[in-house]
């Protein structure tokens, strides 16, 4: 384990390990697996106390167990604390709300089972594994697209502004298409209108992670100043549709939070106030104008594409 959490440079190498779980009350059902350090900004070793990991199954050793149809699954493990990881779960049980066209989350507590690691490293805490990507795809009955130079225009319109318009409600800029920055693309196939899947929200207002920047470019304060970033439309017609289903889902969202028995009720209450703002806007068609209609000011930063942390 130590030397799986210490590879934060270059090229992420496989190592070996045990996987645990108990199965029923008492049953523990251990499994050899193979995993690596993955992400960008998170794997770097002074921003985060714990890299994200991809899990590897092999066919012969996950028969049988919770994990029989996975091959792959990626381990997000805490930054800076794991209230961010169950603040950052929860984006993805609200964007579950909205699309099904969204990764699936599974919270776990973790365990790590190495007496070379300090304590504080070891655990326990919170986690979240994550639906393999081919997976969501075809539980869409869609496939994966690999192709490159996708602008935001070319993709599905109305599954775009839902993803885009999510985006501004929890507060994240750290997203673009056409430089897959926590973007995945799905389609029905490879001729057809492109869906794009957002995840890692780490950095979303919303979760409020001490780490968390906005981009220098794009002139923000803090994370929790929400911009809207998706491309210039001027017809405001066109976000009448989109602006319908969050209102129709606005009772889901704020339950979602209301009645966890996770987040802790200062938090919940920041939540339940920064959703209001998200709604007095939607709400608002003078408001909802200018800030869906920032991206056509061409003196704004609306424009500006983030290409996140690369080698």
């Amino acid at each position: 384990m130590q030397d799986l959490l210490d590879d934060r440079t270059g090229k992420a190498e496989y190592r070996p390990i045990n996987l645990s779980y108990f199965s029923g009350e008492a049953d523990e059902i251990t499994m050899p697996i193979r995993a690596r350090t993955r992400g960008h900004f998170r794997r770097i070793k002074g921003n985060c106390s714990h890299p994200p990991i991809l899990l590897r199954f092999s066919r012969s050793v996950r028969e049988g167990t919770i994990f029989e149809e996975q091959r792959r699954m990626k381990l997000v493990l805490p930054c800076k604390g794991d209230k961010y990881v169950l603040r950052e779960y929860y984006v993805y049980k609200l964007y579950n709300l909205i699309t099904p066209n969204s990764f699936r989350a599974q919270l776990v507590k973790i365990e790590l089972d190495d007496e070379v690691l300090k304590p504080r490293l070891r655990g326990p805490f919170y986690g979240i594994l994550l639906e393999e990507e081919d997976q969501m795809a075809a539980r869409n009955s869609s496939i994966s697209i690999e192709r490159r130079l996708i602008r935001p225009e070319h993709t599905d319109s109305t599954h775009f502004l839902k993803m885009a318009v999510f985006q501004y409600l929890i507060g994240n800029t750290d997203w673009s298409i056409q430089y897959r920055q926590n973007i995945k693309l799905i389609a029905a196939d490879s001729l057809s209108s492109v869906i794009p899947v957002p995840y890692d929200f780490d950095h979303a207002g919303i979760v409020r992670a001490p780490y968390a920047k906005p981009a220098p470019e794009l002139n923000l304060n803090t994370t929790r100043e929400r911009r809207y970033r998706g491309y210039c439309i001027e017809d405001m017609v066109r976000f009448e549709e989109v602006f319908q289903h969050f209102k129709e889902n606005k009772e889901g969202f704020y339950s979602l939070f209301t009645n966890s028995e996770f987040l802790d009720q200062n938090y919940i209450q920041f939540t339940i106030r920064y959703l209001d703002d998200f709604y007095k806007t939607l709400n608002d068609p003078i408001k909802a104008r200018k800030e869906f209609q920032y991206p056509c000011d061409k003196d704004g930063t609306g424009h500006i594409i983030i290409k996140g942390l690369r080698n």
